[in-house]
């Protein structure tokens, strides 16, 4: 067994084992909204997380979860969660650059690792975390701890050979990304994930730049695109999170923070597995004309992320040691 998944197997024993002995006495039911940005395609694992929140705590903590927009936009998740307007969600820091100093660096910086220990590392080891906890706190949230995704590349409805093929196509790309793109003169919009499919059939952008194929396979946006490109920016590529309001989390007692904190870890490791597992089988299903771009336009790609970590840097002391702790994580291993 590989490292990596030694540390998978140990994180789920260690998981499993406190969420099937936790129990709370009987206490009045605290019903907890959470919306998320994803689908219907991932309704199983939010049953699974519920599941996991209910049992563990005896019944006296319920979460009813909501898709994409169910309640409110994706992109104003957060502020929700800090209003008390929803109780959680779990959403992607890239949706509010403007509202969070530190939010285009949790969501995954391009180039900032390169696989998932290392992502980990840099979180987990070396203090990412409680930077980004810190910041969210400041907004009355309280931030459980990031949920990290698959691949993150480019999806268009027609075939992608360079950057220089982009020129004439209108991506879809979150704020941080655009910025990339914007520097090869490739135009860019943003759509958020529950519009993607009307996006592109209706021909208000040619392409994506969202997740792996297991994601687009789930949102049957290989109907309407069905060229899917790797583009070799960073992996895993994108990072989600959840968030609860901190009045309703400092309501709870220890033992339900407890619950809280266990059911995210399990339901952490298992989207990221379910992510990647399901991009791996999505792209054998023929839905999907898979390409790659030459190493060369990646690496150009990369070298164009590093005026983001500057400008990212440059917005508060805060976001200075994060971007420290990214650039010794590349150093250590090799990449700086």
């Amino acid at each position: 067994m590989n490292r990596r998944n030694l540390l998978k197997a140990a994180a789920a024993g260690a998981v499993a084992a406190p969420l099937a002995m936790t129990s709370t006495a009987a206490l009045a039911t605290t019903n907890l909204r959470m919306q998320t940005y994803w689908g219907r395609e991932a309704s199983d694992i939010f049953s699974s997380f519920g599941d996991d929140v209910r049992t563990a705590s005896d019944g006296s903590l319920r979460v009813r979860h909501f898709t994409g927009s169910s309640l409110v936009p994706d992109a104003e998740m957060f502020q929700a969660v800090s209003r008390g307007t929803i109780d959680m969600c779990q959403g992607y820091a890239g949706y509010w650059p403007g509202q969070l100093d530190i939010a285009g660096i949790e969501s995954g910086l391009p180039g900032a690792w390169t696989n998932h220990d290392e992502a980990q590392y840099v979180y987990r080891t070396k203090g990412l975390i409680d930077l980004v906890r810190e910041a969210y706190a400041e907004h009355n949230v309280h931030y459980l701890g990031p949920i990290m995704g698959g691949p993150f590349d480019l999806l268009t409805k027609q075939p992608v050979n360079s950057l220089d093929d982009l020129k004439n196509m209108r991506i879809r790309a979150t704020p941080a990304i655009a910025r990339i793109l914007q520097q090869f003169d490739i135009p860019t919009v943003f759509l958020p994930g529950s519009e993607l499919y009307v996006g592109l059939s209706t021909g208000t952008i040619d392409g994506v730049i969202y997740a792996g194929t297991n994601e687009y396979v789930g949102m049957k946006l290989f109907e309407v695109a069905n060229h899917y490109t790797s583009i070799g920016m960073v992996y895993p590529g994108y990072c989600d999170q959840i968030l609860v309001n901190m009045d309703v989390w400092k309501k709870m007692t220890d033992e339900e923070r407890k619950v809280i904190e266990l059911a995210y870890e399990k339901h952490a490791a298992h989207m990221h597995t379910w992510m990647v597992s399901g991009s791996i089988d999505a792209g054998a299903t023929g839905h999907f004309v898979m390409n790659s771009l030459p190493p060369e336009d990646s690496a150009r790609l990369r070298k164009a992320a590093e005026v983001i970590w500057e400008d990212e840097a440059a917005k508060s002391d805060r976001n200075k040691k994060a971007i420290d702790i990214l650039k010794e994580s590349a150093k250590a291993t090799g990449r700086a």
